[in-house]
């Protein structure tokens, strides 16, 4: 069996621009992101998509909407695709953060998990995300590339939730750039990552390491 998932992480918003924690506060794309999404849409169609899934959140709407329009198909929406819920620190900046919460925040800082006021821990958001890819891929024939539109926190620990890495290991994958996506194929039973926090489509990989 050969099957394809693009992770896809939303385009460019302003509080982003700011620094500000997003979460599950529910901010548009800027004009910027929007641009981003038509033009990573149109890479992403040449794909052929079976399926686009997104969060909910209208960021994650709005850039799914980009490459739905582009291959005809409607946009699903899942809420276990959302981003991390950060409590109370949704709406701050970095620094903001450590004026509030300095003792959690150097925690948070040294790679530990760890329960900010009115928050999800990682590991709650990285099951909840793997746990709608499990039923994406469930849904998936032979042959079908799905299109999963999220965040870029609930991305990087989710994909690393469904491919089964030990909780250490997912500080080693870097961040999502806004509209970059990370590329999981399967071949047999078994789905490796192909591309990470990519911008260019994935090609044959011409070595004898396959």
């Amino acid at each position: 069996m050969s099957r394809r998932l693009v992770l896809w992480r939303h385009g460019l918003t302003d509080w982003n621009v700011q620094g500000r924690l997003q979460g599950q506060s529910d901010v548009p794309l800027n004009e910027t992101g929007i641009g981003q999404a038509r033009d990573a849409g149109a890479r992403l169609a040449a794909l052929k998509p079976a399926r686009i899934v997104s969060s909910d959140l209208e960021r994650a709407r709005e850039t799914a909407r980009a490459l739905a329009e582009l291959v005809g198909l409607d946009v699903e929406l899942d809420e276990r695709l959302r981003e991390m819920n950060f409590g109370e620190r949704e709406g701050l900046t970095l620094e903001e953060s450590y004026e509030r919460f300095p003792d959690q925040m150097d925690t948070f800082m040294s790679g530990d998990d760890v329960r900010m006021p009115g928050a999800e821990l990682y590991v709650e958001a990285a099951e909840r995300f793997a746990t709608g890819l499990d039923e994406i891929v469930e849904a998936m024939a032979d042959g079908d590339t799905t299109v999963v539109v999220a965040h870029g926190a609930v991305l990087r620990v989710g994909i690393c939730a469904f491919l089964g890495f030990p909780r250490p290991t997912w500080r080693s994958f870097g961040g999502f750039n806004n509209c970059a996506w990370t590329v999981l194929e399967q071949h047999h039973d078994r789905w490796r990552i192909a591309e990470w926090n990519a911008g260019t489509l994935p090609e044959p990989v011409l070595s004898d390491d396959r």
